[in-house]
């Protein structure tokens, strides 16, 4: 305990030298922590978003940007399909279930999704206040919405066309809220649910109150006579052999194209872990500049200490305690950059959420610690220790008699 107090002393009496070691050690530490926060939760949120839903089909496009405009909601729709072909597909022995959604509007930039009740279903959502929408225009917020933009059970609101916030709004009608999901965390926390007529009758030219009034189709597809559109379909197989046969079959024979969620995610996770391991790279570059910093800086110290580390000697400090004497400060230097750099990289993670609020990654939580994090501290000890391992050793070498004759 003396000797760690001793340790701690020493470095005290440096502020400059033990804080720039510490700050850049943190640096490269905060930047691998932030790395993990994000990658771990943003693959459990990607696989558990697309849970359930074994292929998406609309126009076709890009395969990547139809999954994420149909399943995560952060790109734009490839396109609409027509609905004639998409109630066919619907009654193919392959499909066990498939559930439309129709985009194309926001409110405050958060997506209004057309939909039925299945669609609540396949994310197990529950209702926290009010009900599920019964007629056309009625719809349901999730959770998130319902917060940032304060809105309550029996409040109206008139939608805007497009996925951006900035664009014209649809004044003919305005949406009344009849529920607000409980917060499940998934992507449902950030849509305005509907029916998938209302989003029909909002771009329709005139009024027709008989149809406003109208029961909507909580289940399947609603009957369409005349030419309507959908914007994606989700689908779920029957049976194995339907992924085999069913995508090949709709981009082949049909004007439409499906994509598989976990093939197109895996493909954007490979994409993605290039960069990923680039920026690794540079925090490990970090690191092990921060831990030849504190290699130098405990080794020229030395120059000035080996009079004291003589008298310690002298004192009755055995070579075997100078040299742990010495380690001490490299690791205690090393943990408390490890502790503030895991505090730096959650802050972080805490801003750019909040500046992100409507992002791929406004579902993240700065306040998750992983285990991950532990092996951070205990990789930045033993930074520490390697690099104390020579001046330590210079200290335990010290000759009592040479260093006392030269004072």
């Amino acid at each position: 305990m003396n000797m760690l107090k001793l340790s701690w002393k020493y470095l005290v009496a440096k502020p400059l030298n033990t804080g720039l070691n510490i700050l850049l050690l943190a640096l490269g530490l905060a930047i691998i922590t932030v790395l993990i926060l994000i990658q771990d939760q943003f693959e459990n949120k990607m696989t558990k978003d697309a849970e359930g839903i074994d292929l998406v089909v609309g126009a076709k496009g890009s395969p990547l940007q139809l999954i994420l405009s149909s399943v995560y909601h952060i790109d734009y729709p490839t396109g609409n399909i027509d609905m004639e072909e998409a109630q066919s597909l619907s009654r193919n022995r392959l499909v066990k279930n498939i559930i439309p959604l129709g985009m194309g509007d926001n409110y405050q930039g958060y997506r209004i999704v057309g939909t039925n009740h299945d669609y609540l279903e396949l994310y197990k959502a529950e209702i926290e206040n009010g009900e599920v929408w019964r007629k056309p225009f009625d719809v349901v917020l999730g959770a998130v919405v319902a917060e940032k933009l304060n809105l309550k059970v029996g409040d109206s609101f008139i939608g805007s066309h497009g996925i951006g916030s900035s664009s014209h709004e649809h004044d003919e009608h305005p949406y009344k809220i009849t529920g607000i999901l409980t917060k499940s965390s998934n992507v449902l926390d950030n849509l305005i649910l509907t029916s998938i007529e209302s989003v029909w009758y909002s771009h329709d030219e005139g009024h027709d109150h008989e149809k406003f009034e109208a029961d909507v189709t909580t289940s399947g597809f609603p009957p369409a006579d005349e030419d309507r559109e959908v914007t994606s379909l989700l689908l779920q197989y029957r049976n194995p052999m339907a992924a085999v046969q069913l995508p090949r079959f709709i981009n082949s024979r049909t004007s439409m194209q499906a994509a598989s969620p976990s093939f197109e995610i895996s493909r954007l996770f490979e994409l993605l872990g290039v960069g990923v391991k680039l920026i690794q790279g540079l925090a490990f570059a970090i690191i092990v500049i921060a831990g030849l910093g504190i290699f130098i800086a405990l080794f020229n110290s030395l120059k000035e200490r080996k009079y004291d580390l003589a008298v310690m000697r002298t004192l009755g400090a055995s070579s075997f305690q100078l040299f742990v004497h010495i380690v001490l400060e490299g690791i205690i230097l090393t943990f408390l950059g490890a502790l503030i750099g895991i505090a730096i990289g959650h802050l972080f993670l805490a801003v750019l959420v909040m500046q992100n609020e409507q992002g791929a990654i406004s579902g993240l939580s700065a306040a998750v610690f992983l285990r991950e994090e532990l092996y951070i501290i205990g990789y930045a000890i033993a930074v520490g220790f390697i690099a104390s391992l020579i001046p330590a050793w210079t200290a335990y070498q010290t000759d009592i008699a040479k260093q006392l004759t030269k004072s």
